[in-house]
């Protein structure tokens, strides 16, 4: 296949699936001699435009896994903005050391209705966003090898005049896992938003930009809107000032610290 460019189109409110994407984009860039662009789908306004793909890029599209799914606000413009045309493209899915359960096979699946053929696809594990003590130092050299592996295999399969169809489950995406709390009854946050220590913060702002939703308000600092759990502002607090203490919140982390510390593995298909 005659390639020009490779971009790498992702969502990373905390940075690991940016890491993640970046890392296996610039393999895959090294071993193809393409230029390398990126699209950082986590600001807002990068969101209201669409993003047209042509037979000659390969897209890289990066996404975290929000129970078991793609996030279910963002699907929309992932529906909606990401567009090719007979464009190869490599979906890439980032799990906290739980299960990357449907995520995977929802960004491949979505990817193929929009336009693009799959020359690979591969869900690997990273640091949870919840937790320091869940999917700790993930990715580690093991992870990087079989990134570098990943990225080789589907290199090769782009050296060829045409790309076979991915061998992949097509039938219907399941349900949003449901996160549990420690005594195993379902965890229910979905309005918890994140709280302010004011003997911490020194109103830096750091957080209202860092929101992908744009809920946090520049002025108070408070989250006014929308919260979608994803810990931006927690990760990137750089003096530590926000926190969550809703108890199904924190009853759902501890029950993750408690079950899932063993270590997952990578999903690849080439």
């Amino acid at each position: 296949m005659e390639l020009k460019r490779i971009c790498l189109l992702c969502f990373s409110p905390t940075g690991g699936t940016r890491r993640i994407g970046r890392y296996i984009c610039d393999e895959l860039a090294a071993r193809l001699g393409l230029e390398r662009v990126e699209i950082d789908f986590t600001r807002p306004e990068n969101r209201q435009r669409e993003y047209n793909f042509e037979r000659e890029d390969l897209l890289v599209m990066a996404s975290p896994v929000y129970a078991g799914r793609l996030p279910n606000k963002l699907l929309p413009d992932y529906q909606s903005k990401i567009h090719g045309d007979g464009t190869p493209a490599v979906p890439i899915c980032v799990f906290g050391n739980r299960s990357v359960d449907e995520g995977l096979r929802e960004l491949a699946l979505l990817l193929e209705g929009n336009g693009f053929q799959l020359a690979g696809a591969a869900a690997f594990v990273g640091r949870h966003a919840f937790s320091d003590g869940v999917g700790t130092g993930r990715p580690d050299e093991e992870d990087l090898d079989q990134m570098r592996e990943f990225a080789l295999r589907v290199a090769q399969k782009l050296s060829g005049e045409e790309l076979p169809v991915l061998e992949l489950d097509r039938s219907e995406i399941g349900p949003y896992y449901t996160p549990l709390k420690v005594d195993g009854a379902p965890a229910k946050f979905l309005k918890a938003k994140p709280k302010t220590d004011w003997t911490k913060c020194d109103r830096c702002g750091l957080c209202h930009r860092a929101c992908p939703v744009g809920s946090i308000d520049g002025e108070s600092m408070e989250a006014t809107g929308l919260c979608i759990k994803c810990q931006a502002c927690v990760r990137r607090c750089p003096s530590h000032a926000k926190y969550f203490d809703d108890p199904d919140f924190l009853s759902h982390v501890a029950m993750l610290e408690q079950t899932y510390t063993r270590r997952a593995e990578n999903t690849i298909v080439v």
